[in-house]
């Protein structure tokens, strides 16, 4: 959770909300929606139906809306990271409002399950009457219904904030919502909800089209490849495909007005014009111009369909508008991956991986790669396909732990016309066969469900695979690369991992360390800072030295997205300093080494420490740890202002959070301080 977000919370627990309390600011669509459940025969004082749909039911629906399940499941998980402990659940619905999935606080999912807020239930406002998701669902937009907004009487201890989900047609196909305890109302939560149900959304279009030219743009360069970049699908011939919401706002225009255009009268020039100018593009942005008149950068990425990929038939042609564009190689994510020799920076821990995997690449040995995550274990995985004979053929990842155990065997192997409820016609082209000339990468292989280990392993040793519903073999030439956080050799001692499949995958193992053990920081954190913008500002000596005493949780990932942050913090700054660094992250730093800026503990360091006044405990002895010192000058201050946490933490210069984390600690306050 984010400090703000902490900082709701904290306030919403010393002024808890009442049923009569209505943060929402749509009463009319709350009227509308309370005549609706009336005209439908409910009563608010009337329990609902709560008994959700058969096992057998639910699973029918999960594989009928498979795409958007797939798609939600690891969005859900992270939203549900932000907002842990909080007495709340994430929920995932499809379009009629059947709950396919939840996940929550264990607390709150058993007072949900008293009004079967959980999987199989459905929460339409015909069957709940107003309720975020059926209303949502009904309205067809972003919709908060807090306490006693809920029309039912029995659901009025909840707070609800949900948005549908649309697919790149603009159909809704199902909602996301938080839901939790009324008196623990938090403003931010419908932005969170907002946001993640856009994540979705982009990543349906993403997968929904192929054979297609996608054109990503933003009036400002550095949010190209952010949630709030505009993205636009064409045909080769520059036909309008589809765009998403962001992209409808920026070309101002709706799904059903932009299908009467062409790419050439909405950016005002041909598809083979755009292939020219992105040829001569510095970092591969061309610069475009919306029928508005304003110019917008965007990233054009080619994308091939699958059945030009099967076999090995890389790199069929792209028509244009009446020309001819030059061949393409299929390469994802639509730009070339490091090699090792760009993963190189300097630290010799990878230096040894790079030199073992540089003997074994192209000779057909399976790489297993473990570390912690965030590590860079994809990053290494494409950089061996990189650098191996088959760089020219697909690069697929596969991960293990964020596909449905229902789902992925079919989104490993493919599927037959008809093969379960919801399959697309003409079935569809497994991840394996999808590979086929290339790598196929499994990201999370400690994930892997048990029964499909086994059908793995038949199918690497076969080198074919069968898909669902289907008698025949598709043969498959693949080099596999794998990674996973767990304990391999732990999970076959316990028998969560075939003993078989685990040799068969482990020809070479490499482990990446973790950032904190590693001696090329600096040089990671300029070359990712660099690859945000070529011209950032250079990160400030007394933020590098934080840097390499912090122990970074989240590894590369977790500074990545850091760094991101951080340099659009110091826009039009000479360097990147302290005050441009998250929040989070400089609480977590100070919990962790203390209280005093960063700056002053670069200039100074131990001699610090060694200038802190030490004082004497209420027993009359020296603290022996400087941490006790630190909470006695912490406990001092509150008590010279009478237990104003405020006046203390200004007094001291440290943020609120940290006193009340040290007053925790210590068990409380002093008697004398209440």
């Amino acid at each position: 959770m984010t400090p703000h977000a902490a900082a709701d919370l904290r306030a919403s627990e010393n002024a808890p909300a009442t049923l009569g309390d209505t943060p929402n600011d749509q009463p009319e669509l709350i009227a509308q929606s309370h005549e609706r459940s009336k005209s439908y025969g409910l009563r608010p004082y009337e329990s609902p139906d709560f008994c959700p749909v058969l096992h057998s039911e639910l699973k029918t629906e999960i594989e009928r809306s498979q795409s958007l399940f797939t798609h939600a499941l690891p969005v859900m998980e992270t939203l549900y990271s932000q907002i842990v402990n909080t007495q709340s659940m994430v929920i995932l619905t499809d379009t009629s409002g059947l709950i396919l999935h939840s996940m929550g606080d264990d607390d709150f999912l058993a007072q949900a399950s008293k009004v079967a807020l959980q999987p199989g239930a459905l929460w339409s406002e015909a069957s709940r009457g107003t309720n975020a998701i059926g209303t949502a669902l009904a309205e067809s937009k972003p919709t908060l219904v807090h306490g006693s907004e809920h029309y039912l009487q029995a659901n009025q201890f909840l707070t609800c904030s949900c948005a549908p989900i649309f697919d790149p047609y603009g159909a809704t196909v199902g909602a996301l919502d938080v839901t939790g305890d009324h008196r623990g109302f938090h403003k931010h939560t419908m932005a969170l909800v907002r946001m993640s149900a856009q994540m979705i959304e982009n990543q349906l279009f993403a997968n929904t089209f192929q054979d297609v030219v996608c054109i990503h743009f933003h009036s400002r360069p550095e949010f190209i490849g952010t949630l709030v970049e505009g993205i636009a699908a064409f045909t080769p011939a520059g036909r309008f495909l589809s765009a998403n919401r962001s992209g409808e706002f920026q070309l101002g225009l709706s799904i059903r007005a932009l299908h009467a255009h062409t790419f050439s009268s909405l950016f005002g020039l041909s598809m083979s014009q755009l292939i020219d100018r992105e040829r001569s593009a510095a970092a591969g942005i061309v610069q475009l111009q919306l029928p508005s008149g304003v110019k917008v950068f965007a990233r054009v990425e080619w994308k091939q369909p699958a059945n030009r990929m099967v076999g090995g038939a890389i790199g069929a042609d792209l028509s244009t508008d009446r020309d001819t564009a030059p061949r393409r190689a299929y390469i994802e994510p639509s730009r070339q991956p490091a090699s090792l020799e760009a993963l190189d920076t300097g630290d010799a821990q990878i230096q040894t991986v790079i030199g073992k995997l540089r003997k074994v690449i192209g000779k057909d040995i399976p790489v297993m790669i473990l570390g912690e995550t965030g590590t860079g274990k994809e990053l290494l995985a494409r950089a061996i396909h990189a650098d191996s004979p088959r760089h020219a053929g697909p690069f697929v990842a596969v991960n293990c732990a964020s596909i449905p155990e229902a789902l992925i065997e079919s989104e490993l192997f493919g599927y037959e016309e008809g093969a379960f409820t919801g399959a697309r016609k003409k079935g569809g082209i497994g991840k394996m066969v999808l590979a086929n000339g290339g790598t196929l990468f499994l990201d999370e292989i400690g994930d892997m469900p048990l029964h499909l280990q086994a059908r793995l392993l038949r199918a690497l040793q076969e080198r074919a695979v069968s898909p669902l519903g289907s008698n025949k073999l598709i043969q498959v030439d693949v080099t596999v690369v794998c990674a996973t956080h767990r304990n391999m050799r732990e999970m076959v001692a316990s028998g969560q991992f075939r003993e078989d499949l685990y040799y068969r995958l482990n020809g070479l193992v490499v482990r990446l360390p973790a950032l904190r053990e590693r001696t090329d920081l600096d040089v990671v954190a300029n070359k990712l800072l660099k690859l945000e913008q070529a011209d950032a500002p250079p990160i400030s000596e007394p933020v590098m030295q934080m840097f390499r005493s912090y122990h970074w949780p989240g590894n590369i990932r977790q500074l990545g997205n850091l760094l991101r942050t951080a340099r659009l913090m110091a826009e039009g700054a000479p360097e990147i300093t302290e005050d441009h660094l998250p929040d989070d992250f400089l609480e977590d730093w100070q919990a962790r080494h203390g209280d005093q800026p960063a700056t002053d503990t670069a200039a100074s360091g131990a001699s610090a420490a060694a200038a802190t006044p030490v004082t004497q405990n209420a027993g009359g002895t020296q603290p022996k740890r400087l941490a006790d010192v630190e909470s006695m000058t912490i406990m001092a201050a509150v008590k010279a202002h009478n237990g104003n946490i405020s006046a203390a933490a200004k007094a001291l210069g440290i943020s609120r959070n940290t006193i009340y984390r040290r007053i925790d600690e210590a068990g409380g306050l002093p008697s004398d301080t209440d």
